[in-house]
């Protein structure tokens, strides 16, 4: 179990984090600049925090009220940096070696032995960095890092500096690794892909402050707050005024449409580009006239910018699949319509 209760001055912001995880990925999802690295840093010792509380497993590894600040060396804490960060002029061996604190050297030459044959090295030992592949580097990185049987794995955006193919394929090894590991993760992203394909859970930081932790099919279903539902990748927003009933005024777009429940304290709404139909006439639920404002194709379907006939001028996007819009584009008036359930009710 780690709880994380930490303040940190920045320069242009506090960055304020709460969260526990218990012997699952948890991945710490936000945009660029927002503390993510700041926080695994702060966990493993490199940092210190102004003040708060770090524990793992019952073990204090900070508290600022009681001076407790351990080193890094003592935290049992696998660090995985972006780029790897191993010595480009030493062996495979010998860099697993240099991350190991075993002091007798007979014992350190078997633990380092045992990593090389369970990371699927054997043949390498005395390859660089440079001789390696990507996923080769990275099975040097956890190998060094596993060597002292750490009680958690921080893993700072691993795939960052990869292409789209060798990504896809560190991805599934590093799966694998975490599933044995079985203690629990710590995972920085930007990535809402990534998140989805490897993590359990996920908590958002928000210019540095954290939200309530979700399980990452809830993040994309049913995101709480706006800046959760960005990250998740919806792409249209609205503030909203409640009318009668469930009906909301969302007044980006000077239209009113019927959600599937009411919660006052939600002021603005979310609907995913996918979720927006369009068709030919109002007969579905929540339709309304549009105009075309631009058409964009992309390689899986073709974005429409659309403006509601009468409402305001802020433009929704619609992700559409090309043969449907080719039956469709020549039609003189056309309607969008969203489901009540596909209309996210959330907190600014």
């Amino acid at each position: 179990m780690l709880t994380v209760d930490i303040r940190k001055k920045l320069d242009n912001f506090t960055l304020d984090v709460q969260f526990e995880t218990d012997r699952e990925i948890l991945a710490l999802l936000g945009a660029s600049g927002c503390g993510k690295s700041m926080t695994l840093k702060c966990i493993a010792g490199i940092e210190k925090p102004d003040e708060g509380r770090i524990v793992l497993n019952d073990r204090v590894l900070f508290d600022s009220d009681n001076g407790i600040n351990l080193s890094p060396q003592k935290r049992r804490v696998g660090y995985l940096f972006q780029q790897y960060a191993l010595f480009p002029n030493m062996t495979v061996e010998k860099n697993i070696a240099a991350g190991c604190m075993e002091k007798n050297k007979e014992k350190k030459k078997n633990l380092v032995a045992e990593k090389i044959e369970k990371m699927h090295l054997s043949g390498l030992e005395h390859k660089y960095p440079s001789q390696l592949s990507g996923g080769q580097q990275q099975r040097v990185a956890l190998a060094r890092i596993l060597i002292n049987d750490p009680e958690l794995l921080l893993l700072d955006e691993p795939f960052s500096a990869l292409d789209s193919f060798l990504k896809w394929q560190l991805e599934m090894e590093l799966a694998d690794d975490l599933k044995e590991f079985g203690r629990g993760a710590l995972f920085v992203s930007h990535s809402k892909d990534e998140v989805f394909r490897l993590c359990d859970a996920v908590c958002v930081l928000n210019e540095g402050e954290s939200e309530s932790k979700q399980y990452v099919a809830e993040l994309f279903s049913e995101p709480a707050t706006r800046a959760a539902a960005k990250l998740a990748g919806c792409e249209n927003f609205s503030d909203l005024e409640w009318l009668e009933g469930n009906r909301v005024y969302l007044k980006d777009w000077g239209i009113a449409l019927e959600t599937s429940g009411r919660n006052e304290a939600c002021s603005s709404a979310g609907i995913y580009a996918k979720n927006i139909i369009i068709c030919k006439s109002r007969d579905r639920e929540n339709a309304f006239a549009i105009r075309i404002v631009r058409e964009i194709k992309d390689l899986r379907y073709t974005v429409l910018v659309i403006e509601p006939v009468a409402g305001c001028a802020k433009p929704l996007r619609v992700n559409i699949s090309g043969g449907l819009w080719d039956r469709l584009k020549h039609e003189k008036q056309l309607y969008a319509s969203v489901a009540s359930s596909d209309i996210m009710l959330l907190n600014n």
